[in-house]
């Protein structure tokens, strides 16, 4: 049963709840040096996602967030491959852990794992876990242009569930040719048409709709994925795949209760209401947590957003910090 509280949206907010703030991105030059498109740390962008001591501090402390769960940025270590690959993880999670060592009270972080050889990318991720503390992994996207939903990836996700940590499965760009195909010549006049208006959430979604056919799930049952922006529009969608997927003539699969008791959305850079009441009544409200996508969306309008919703307290606190504690082990 989902509280809400009737009326306007609440006066009396839920000021002193923790928060944590689980999509928070940060760039390092153990893998910026072998990507064209990674930011000048010496830009406005660059300067907060290099930072960990100074502006991306303060503003979460002028937001009221406790703790963020650091991720490299889009498009992680998914365009590189063999050993260049596996050393550049090995070097960001090294890095990653050891600022989180420094204040463990407001840091935690996801791995960055080599998709591109599986079997590596299994072991960067029990090394993360074991060895340096880290949560579970992000993968942004196709890997060097392959949906990760193939047998050949399943050794990450067969860690993964044998380490029970999630995997958080991120958007990345599309391809040229769909962008070719689908969204020119709007992506010139409209580049955000690629990303986060649209682009992002079809990548992502359709990423999440194949593992969930592929067949993962039934040979690894407790394997855990989380989708930003309220699920990439998975969650409006649930009721009309799973009924079209149940129509004859297609191979059985068990998918909206897959998806409701397999994954995990955040409420990163989608701060809407009628969103979240679409995740609410979908999904198991322990299976929405609090993100922003700092850098690229602000954090006081994502806590200002969630504060004021008029929701039930004890659900927002589980939203806001409870929910993330739990999945990963805070």
């Amino acid at each position: 049963m989902i509280a809400y509280i009737q009326g306007d949206r609440m006066t009396d907010v839920t000021t002193s709840a923790e928060i944590i703030a689980i999509e928070e991105h940060f760039m390092h030059d153990a893998l910026a040096r072998h990507l064209a498109s990674a930011a000048d740390p010496a830009s406005a962008l660059g300067r907060k996602l290099f930072d960990f001591a100074g502006v991306r501090i303060e503003e979460m402390d002028a937001a009221g967030i406790d703790m963020q769960v650091l991720s490299h940025q889009s498009p992680g270590s998914q365009r590189l491959t063999g050993d260049t690959a596996v050393e550049a993880c090995r070097a960001v999670n090294d890095a990653l852990a050891a600022i989180i060592r420094k204040t463990p009270d407001r840091f935690a972080g996801f791995a960055m794992i080599p998709s591109s050889v599986p079997e590596a990318a299994a072991d960067e991720l029990q090394r993360a876990v074991e060895e340096l503390g880290l949560k579970g992994a992000m993968i942004h996207g196709k890997s060097c242009g392959e949906f990760v939903d193939a047998a050949e990836f399943w050794p990450i996700y067969a860690r993964a569930e044998a380490l029970d940590v999630p995997i958080y499965l991120h958007p990345a760009h599309p391809d040229k040719a769909v962008i070719e195909s689908c969204y020119a010549p709007y992506d010139q006049s409209h580049p955000a048409l690629t990303g986060p208006a649209w682009g992002f959430g079809v990548e992502a979604g359709t990423h999440a709709i194949r593992l969930i056919l592929s067949g993962v799930f039934d040979r690894h049952p407790g394997l855990k994925i989380i989708l930003g922006h309220m699920g990439e529009a998975l969650p409006f969608w649930l009721p009309r795949i799973d009924e079209s997927l149940a129509r004859p003539g297609n191979a059985a699969v068990r998918f909206a209760e897959i998806f409701k008791n397999n994954f995990f959305v955040t409420t990163s850079g989608f701060f809407s209401d009628a969103a979240l009441r679409c995740c609410l009544e979908c999904l198991n409200p322990d299976h929405i947590l609090f993100a922003v996508d700092w850098p690229y969306a602000d954090n006081r309008s994502g806590v200002d957003w969630l504060r004021s919703h008029p929701m039930d307290h004890d659900l927002k606190k589980a939203i806001f910090s409870l929910n993330a504690r739990v999945l990963l082990k805070l």
